[in-house]
Order: structure tokens, then sequence, then C-alpha cells
């Protein structure tokens, strides 16, 4: 996780806007559900009425609500209320209105309604017609004096000529009987009570009711559009903070790879470095948005999810602690049987990519071995193992989907059940459980999500600690932080001073005090046996390894104190395999100068004679080269490859057995036009053929590692067994006879 949240550091002030809109997000999340209980609540069950006292009343109902209301607590109402007049309603009767400043302050609505909340719900007993209500008339009548009150009368009128003191005790009586009801009940029924109000009025209850609905379905459809501009806006910031992250980290990859020495190579396989670059950001940018859409949203929705149902009803909050203890039981279970999948998921990756390679590189020596069956058994090996694993990965997945949803459901009857002996026994409202359930669903749903981010985090953290290998590898060939310069003036004189190497790990070197120079103006080669050191040897020049022991110094100046850009700004290097890239064969000779003049290009084509089949091709020195070089011969790609060179005008030539695949004829041209170009320059030469180094003035044999001679060929085949038994394989009796008898020179007795 560490890995992951260092590569996010650059991009802190776009993870801040995106934790700004996740909250905006999340209030329209959460509003919508309080909106939907509004419009059952409100709107279907209480006919759009929204306060629980009444904002306009009748003077004779009021004067009837006060006969309920304890007299300390009468005064209170009254200040509440003013005159209405006709701007507040069109109608025939006195009435009052509640003053602004009361409506718009919630402290004073319900300590209003704590004081009418159960004289409304009395008031509306004592309107209704029942038997119940009937006999207790009946009874008041009697035990009151004859002709106190005449005619048909209501309870209100027999309560209005009652002592106080008589009243103040029957309603005190009257509320102890309601003093254990639910407040969910008096609001009910006093909703109820300021319909009749209301309608008594006049008021068109059907516009109310229709109106309420309008307008909060209105503001619903403005927070689920809102909402998903949040959603919308989240989604476009992580993606594009994710893929910054996938660019910025495949750029330090590669620029750390291009930096790689061999070692390092030998350390990475070129497989595994593919999979690192590709696949292994592509998981860690894909979590990157994972993480900044879901992980940061599901404890903001989390905690407002609770917040909003310990509002809504605290006596099911244990439902939702069931909720989440089972999702964690269900993820806990998928995580200890998929994790260990992950661990070995990336490796797998690496295998199928190393064994495409290898079959895809080596098609031809596969055919012509007739071995394609045993490859393709290899390759089905390499694939059945991943599939294998990502089988039983993507089945642990799929199985949590259907195991999360039983239990939501579950969870969701569960709400319904209890709620419903909660409506019935009238300690919540039919909104309040939809509501409930919708907030739990939520709060489900984001530990859900952040149940499922860590199921994927193990195999973004393997791939980023992957990743992170590259990046902190320290790489075995560094520049100095206060580096020399090889003199202006130098020329490119090569002095190896009792240089040994060996490779990282090995017990034994590879090139054991190796001591000589070579010197501009001359030619330099040096050859030996199969596995003798040659390449290795000349590959200690550009750096590609450091000496273990000794030092190569070019025009006085150790290499390693040097910049590596300046050190190979002196070479001109031809390896062992010409490497060809995929652009034009003008661009391919002109690498090591993009606005290399035309002339120069030409020059050092006719050089390494490859002008003739250049200016064969249509499209001359435009003509396409494929990827690697595939489009031309061997011979072609080495001409190609020392034209490179060549045309680069280095101080020092470096040619790593390049002349190989030449015919003799073409190589004995390209040798004497090469010698006349490189006059001036130091030349070193890896050569298996004796015919390619007659004319060196200084030829080095190296025999397992370590230097059996050096001279010139005549020297040598008169003084070094080993040079004379690689000459007298590949030149004839005479040949060698002239040569030892010094009859010329090297070449002319040759030719």
């Amino acid at each position: 996780m560490g890995k992951l949240f260092k590569y996010l550091k650059q991009h802190a002030m776009v993870i801040l806007a995106i934790i700004v809109v996740l909250f905006v997000q999340a209030f329209c999340d959460l509003s919508l559900p309080t909106y939907t209980s509004d419009i059952v609540n409100v709107g279907i069950q209480q006919g759009g009425i929204d306060t629980t006292v009444p904002e306009q009343i009748g003077k004779i109902d009021l004067e009837n609500l006060l006969l309920l209301v304890p007299q300390e607590d009468a005064g209170t109402v009254q200040d509440a209320y003013r005159e209405g007049t006709k701007e507040d309603l069109d109608t025939g009767e006195e009435f009052v209105v509640l003053k602004d400043a009361v409506r718009n302050d919630e402290e004073q609505m319900n300590e209003l309604f704590d004081i009418l909340g159960k004289p409304m719900f009395l008031a509306e007993g004592l309107s209704s017609d029942s038997e119940e209500l009937d006999a207790m008339k009946e009874q008041m009548l009697s035990q009151m004096p004859a002709g106190s009150v005449q005619g048909d009368v209501s309870m209100f009128d027999i309560l209005r000529v009652l002592p106080q003191e008589q009243r103040e005790s029957m309603v005190r009586e009257m509320e102890q009987q309601v003093s254990d009801m639910p407040d969910t009940m008096l609001e009910q029924t006093a909703t109820v009570y300021i319909e009749n109000i209301y309608r008594s009025l006049g008021v068109d209850m059907d516009a109310m009711q229709t109106n309420y609905i309008l307008i909060t379905g209105a503001k619903m459809l403005g927070l689920a559009f809102l909402g998903l501009l949040a959603s919308v806006t989240v989604g476009l910031l992580a993606s594009r903070t994710a893929a910054a992250v996938g660019r910025d980290l495949r750029r330090n990859v590669f620029t750390k790879v291009v930096g790689f020495s061999s070692s390092e190579f030998d350390h990475f396989s070129t497989a595994s470095l593919i999979t690192r670059s590709t696949n292994d950001i592509q998981q860690i940018q894909m979590v990157i948005v994972m993480m900044l859409r879901m992980v940061l949203y599901a404890p903001i929705i989390a905690v407002g999810g609770i917040y909003k149902v310990i509002n809504t009803n605290v006596s099911m909050t244990w439902i939702i602690a069931l909720g989440v203890v089972l999702i964690l039981g269900v993820v806990l279970l998928l995580f200890l049987c998929v994790m260990p999948k992950f661990r070995i998921l990336q490796k797998m990756v690496d295998r199928v990519n190393l064994v495409t390679r290898e079959i895809l590189t080596g098609l031809s020596v596969i055919r012509a071995f007739h071995t394609e069956k045993h490859e393709e058994e290899r390759f089905d090996k390499a694939n059945t193992d991943l599939t294998k694993t990502n089988l039983f990965v993507n089945r642990a997945m799929t199985l949590m989907m259907p195991a999360m949803m039983l239990i939501m459901n579950g969870i969701s009857i569960l709400i319904m059940w209890v709620g419903a002996h909660g409506v019935d026994n009238g300690q919540m409202q039919v909104g309040d459980m939809m509501a409930f359930i919708q907030y739990t669903m939520q709060i489900i749903m984001a530990f859900l999500m952040i149940c499922m981010i860590s199921i994927m985090l193990p195999r973004a953290a393997v791939a980023a600690g992957r990743v992170d290998e590259i990046l902190t590898s320290e790489t075995a060939i560094k520049d100095k932080e206060e580096p020399e310069h090889i003199p202006e003036a130098g020329k490119g004189l090569v002095e190896f001073d009792h240089v040994s190497f060996r490779y990282p790990g090995a017990g034994k070197d590879v090139l054991h005090d190796i001591h000589f120079t070579a010197k501009p103006g001359e030619t330099t080669a040096i050859i030996g046996s199969t596995g003798s050191g040659k390449s290795t040897l000349v590959n200690l020049i550009p750096r590609f390894y450091d000496v273990t022991e000794g030092a190569i110094r070019i025009d006085g100046r150790d290499i390693r104190n040097v910049t590596q850009h300046e050190l190979r700004e002196k070479l001109g290097y031809v390896p062992q395999k010409g490497m060809l890239f995929s652009g034009t064969i003008a661009s391919n000779i002109a690498y090591s100068d993009e606005n290399m003049p035309m002339e120069r290009i030409e020059e050092a084509a006719e050089i390494a004679q490859a002008k003739d089949f250049i200016e064969e091709k249509p499209d001359d020195y435009d003509s396409p080269i494929s990827q690697g070089g595939g489009n031309v011969s061997g011979g072609q790609k080495q001409r190609l490859s020392i034209a490179r060179a060549v045309a680069k005008h280095p101080d020092i030539f470096i040619f790593d057995d390049s002349f190989s695949a030449l015919d003799y004829k073409t190589d004995t041209v390209l040798r004497q036009a090469l010698k006349e170009k490189t006059k001036d320059s130091t030349v070193i030469i890896v050569a298996q053929r004796i015919s390619t180094i007659l004319h060196a003035e200084q030829i080095i044999v190296l025999d397992e590692g370590e230097i059996a001679g050096i001279g010139t060929h005549e020297e040598l085949l008169k003084n070094c067994e080993a040079y004379y038994q690689i000459a007298s394989s590949q030149l004839s009796r005479e040949e060698l006879e002239q040569a030892v008898k010094g009859n010329g020179k090297g070449e002319a007795a040759y030719e």
C-alpha cells in the first residue's frame, strides 16, 4: 500500500479535489432516501402537510384547542399566531396565522408541538363521532346543573362551561391515558387534525398534496443530476490521475531500464521487464482508479449513512451491524482462499511471456529441428497453469456477488419484518422504513466496496513491488558526481591496465590480468577460441560492465571517472549481432545524429559496401526497415550496422566479430575502404577469421581469459602456439610457411 500511495504524492491537489467532489456526491446520495421518505410520509400519507402544528387555524378552533392546553402554556401558543388577512388566505371565517419568525425557527416549532401535540390528539378525538364519546358526553351532562348547557352541544361546549380546575383536571386525566403513545402516532394524529382544520378554512388539500410531491420530486431530480455530475467528475479526475501515474511509471521504468548495465539485464529477464512495464503498471493504474472512486467514497457514505440511520430509527441499527459482520465474514473467507493465488499470478504471466517470446524468436530453429509439438506442449502448460489460476480467482470472485446479494436481500427482508411491527405499533412510518432500507443498503455497499478493493489490493501490491524493484534497483554502472573529462586533444588511445573481470556471483575471472595499449591510427585485433572472453573484453570499453580489477583508460582518463555519455560519444560500436531499428535505411545509418547530412550517410554506406544493395531498392535510403531488420539479410544488416558506426566519425571503432556474415570479397573491399577512413582512429576488432585481422598492427590472442600472445600475424605464428593452431585451421600450409619466413606482410602473403 505504501508504494501505491508513493506514486500519488505529486497528484495531491487533484486527490483533494476528488475528495471534495466525493463529499458532494455523498450528500446527494444520502439526501435522496430522505426525500423518498418525505414523499411517502408527508406527500402521500399526510396529504402534503409538512408541519406538526397548524400554520393557519380558525379562531374558534384555536379557542377549542386552548381548552386542552395548560393555562401556563396558553400564552405561548397565542403569542405564536397573528391575525390572518386575505393575503394569507381568502376565507369567510376569522382565522390566525403562524408568525414567520416562529415558522422558520425549528426550536420554537418543536416547543409548540410539545405543547399542542397531545391537545391536538385529544381535540381530534373529541371532534369525532363515536359511541364512547356520546356516552362520555351524556355522563358529563348528567353531572352538570340543569340549564347550564342548552341544545345540541359538543364536548368543547361542555369543557368551556366547566370550572378551570375541573377542566384542567379532566384534561390531565385524558393526557395520562395517552402518555405512553409514541411521538410518531401523535404526529400522524396531529396531521389529521391539521388537515381537518385546513379543510374547514377552505384550503385546497389536493392542490397542496400535488404541489408538495412535485416540489420534492424536483428536488430529488436536481440532487440526482448533481450526484451524476459529481460521479462523472470523480471518474474523469480519477481516470486522468491513474493514467498520469501509469504514464510516469512507464517513463521512469523505461528510463531506468535504458540505464541498466548488462548485469541488471542478467538479473531481470527481458520477458519480466516487459510484463512489469505493461501488465503490472496496468494493474496499478486500475487499482488507483478504484481507490480514488471507491475507497475514498466508501468511508464518507458509510459514516454519513450511519448518521442518517441514527436520526431515522435507532432501534434497528443492530440490523446494520449484523449485515456488516456477515459481509466481512464472506470477504474474509474469500480473501484467505484467493490471496495465495494472487501472489503467483504475476509470475505465471511472466512465464507465459517468456515462453511466447522464446518460441517466436526461435521459430526458424524450432521448424528446422521439427520440435513444434514440444514447444506447443511447453506453451500449453504455461498457458494452462495461468488459465487455471485465473479461473480459480474469477470463480471465487463470482461466488462473492451472489453471497453479497443474498445478505443484502436478507437484510432488506429483516428490516421490513422489524419495521412492519414498528409501523403497526406506531413507532415509525412507512417512509421511514423505506429510507432505513436505502441507508442500510448504502452502508453495506460501502463496506462491500472496501472489501472488494481489499481483495484487489494484494495483486496490485505485488505489481507495485515488482515495479518498485526496478525503480529502486541499484545500477552497477554509475557516473561520478564530479566526473573527469577526456582531453579534447586526445585521439582515442585505449589502455588496458592489468584488467580482470568476473561476472556478478561468479567464482572465477572471465578475464584475468589483461594488459595492452590500442593506439590511434592502428588496428588492434582480438582473436581466440570460443569462450575465451573476446566479446567480454570489448564490452568493458563502453562500460557495459565495469572491470573487477585494474583500469581501462582512454587518453589517460579512467573510463569509470568519465560520464557514460561522454565516453560513448568517443566510440563507434558494431555489435556481434547486427541490430537495426524500425524506420528507414537512412534513419538507421544516421542513428547517432538525426540531423546528419545526406552526404555523410551516403559516404558511410559506400565505405560499408552497402551502397549497391541500397540503390537497388525502389526508395533507396528511404526504404523501410522492419523491427529488428527482419526484411534484410544478415550480411546487409551487418553492413548497415558498420555504416552506422562509420557515420558517427568516432575516435575509437569497436567491431565485435562484425564481419562474420560477409563474403571474402566484400570483407576485403570493406576493410580496405575502412582502413582509409579510420587511419586516424583507434580500431579494435574481435574476429574469428584470420583473414579479417592479417593487416592488424597488433593482434591479441586470448586463451581462457588470459593473453596468450601479442604481436603481428607473422610474430604470433612464430611465437604463439594458440595463434598458430587457429591459423593452421584456416590457412594452407604454403601460406603458413610464407608467413613464418616473414615473406612480405601478412595480408600480401595471404593474398
